[in-house]
């Protein structure tokens, strides 16, 4: 699993690409062709949709990780980081300096926000939830749980409007999200599936109110989607290493090259490719609406685990699948008319 291309540099300022952007006009220079608003809105759909369908790759190769036995948790915890955060350490050096006086601690605090939402934090409650729970209740659960713990923290931090159209459109996706992953719980077959299960979806929705700290948490720092997955790879790896090589079980040495190679790959692809995407969306979307976008991860991760884990849906999933896909249309403002004196 890791949530945490061709987009923005890090390197070049958000502003960079906003004026960029707002000189793009028609031939005769009066009004502008394709609305450089309008434009962005669609790339950042464009760029969550990529987002969750990393996501759901990974909920799936994850899974694939933690049940084939050749890979401890610790194992694949440190496979999903130790790639990214090699790869990610020069950025690093380019953070941008702590602000002088009182705006210096704020933004120390963002960043230990950022680090820990997408960071170590994050990537022990995902793995460890899909230790004690099926990937089913992981694909549920955690983006269920983003969107409504995104919105409150939007509305709360960064003055984002929570209308009613979004609210239904929430309400939708963590019904639909219920459906596909925790049906069988609310249908009474809590004895069938009895054990740790109930830790791992409390782990789950740790992660997914993790992850919308760290939606916050970036827009509000202004720092790019790369260096805020930089911070996030580097930290954990610099605080798990040891206490992974010293002290846990690894069966990396003995395990088969393959599941090994495996989790390395979804590592970049679903977890730092996701996440500097994810930031993109989030920058051209807004929070909410970008965290919205994770609640298509169940009816992903549905359809994939057919072909690749074998696992057929039940009728109420593909129910809880329409209820998710009609959720995301209505946060996204997708049946209203677009409104640009308000972006």
């Amino acid at each position: 699993m890791g949530f945490p291309p061709i987009l923005r540099l890090p390197f070049i300022p958000e502003s960079a690409f906003m004026s960029a952007e707002s000189r793009v006009a028609s031939p005769s220079g009066l009004a502008p062709a394709v609305p450089a608003i309008e434009t962005g809105r669609w790339l950042g759909a464009a760029a969550a949709l990529a987002t969750v369908s990393l996501w759901a790759i990974g909920l799936v190769i994850t899974r694939f990780g933690l049940t084939s036995g050749s890979l401890s948790l610790w194992d694949v915890i440190f496979l999903r980081m130790v790639l990214p955060a090699m790869l990610l350490l020069p950025l690093l050096w380019r953070l941008p300096a702590p602000p002088p006086g009182r705006a210096r601690g704020r933004y120390v605090l963002l960043l230990f926000v950022v680090a820990a939402g997408a960071g170590l934090p994050f990537m022990l409650a995902g793995s460890t939830g899909m230790f004690f729970a099926p990937a089913a209740h992981a694909g549920a659960l955690m983006p269920g749980s983003m969107p409504l713990f995104a919105a409150l923290l939007a509305v709360l931090f960064l003055g984002e409007r929570f209308t009613a159209q979004r609210r239904a459109g929430t309400i939708l996706m963590l019904l639909g999200a219920i459906a596909v992953g925790g049906w069988q719980i609310i249908g009474g077959q809590i004895g069938e599936t009895a054990g740790d299960t109930w830790r791992g979806d409390l782990l789950f929705v740790l992660a997914g109110a993790l992850w919308a700290c760290y939606t916050v948490a970036l827009r509000k720092s202004g720092i790019g989607a790369w260096q805020a997955a930089a911070l996030a790879y580097t930290s954990a790896f610099a605080l798990y290493t040891p206490v992974y090589l010293l002290w846990l079980d690894s069966r990396v040495l003995t395990a088969p090259l393959f599941d090994i190679g495996l989790q390395i790959v979804q590592s970049v692809a679903s977890g730092l490719l996701s996440m500097a995407l994810y930031g993109y969306a989030v920058r051209r979307l807004g929070a909410a609406p970008a965290a919205a976008f994770g609640a298509l991860t169940p009816a992903l991760t549905a359809l994939l685990a057919i072909p690749l884990l074998g696992e057929w849906p039940e009728a109420v999933t593909w129910i809880g699948i329409g209820a998710v896909s009609l959720g995301v249309a209505l946060a996204n403002g997708a049946f209203s008319r677009y409104n640009r004196t308000n972006h």
